[in-house]
């Protein structure tokens, strides 16, 4: 039997409309026989985060960093027309609409077709984040020599 392909995402972005891309990518890859991994670095973190409570570090640039940008896909703003929150707001009626899932529906149906999902973690010692800041549904936690594995085994590799 032949080896399934692979597809590799880094989400580095904590916007909605870019989590919405990577996720709908992961799933049809999933879907499709392919393993995927995705690495979430950066404000990407912000997408894997809990919607609920705060993150407490070691600090005060780290603690106001963490106020500031508490993350979960609850949360997440739009990259353009955000306006205030009215952008969101647009953006997810208009999903319900046409019966579009939101970003937590979204990571649970990757989760569920076994999307992998890796957390960074240069990017969470630089901002003070620990691990009980994230869902359940991360795998594992790791840096950049683990994504270059998984990526040069992978036949498409996408940095959203």
């Amino acid at each position: 039997m032949p080896e399934k392909e692979k597809i590799t995402l880094i989400l580095f972005s904590g916007e909605m409309d870019k989590a919405l891309a990577a996720f709908n990518i992961a799933i049809g890859g999933a879907s499709s026989g392919m393993d995927v991994t995705i690495f979430f670095t950066f404000w990407g973190l912000n997408v894997i985060k809990k919607n609920e409570g705060s993150i407490k570090s070691k600090g005060v640039m780290r603690n106001m960093l963490n106020f500031m940008n508490r993350g979960g896909a609850g949360r997440l703003p739009l990259s353009q027309f955000h306006m205030l929150g009215m952008g969101k707001w647009m953006m997810l009626k208009l999903m319900k609409d046409i019966n579009f899932p939101q970003v937590d529906e979204l990571i649970q149906t990757a989760k569920e077709l076994g999307v992998k999902f890796i957390a960074c973690t240069t990017s969470m010692g630089m901002m003070g984040i620990g691990k009980d800041a994230f869902i359940p549904g991360v795998d594992s936690y790791a840096g950049v020599a683990t994504y270059l594995a998984e990526a040069r085994e992978s036949k498409i590799n996408l940095f959203i």
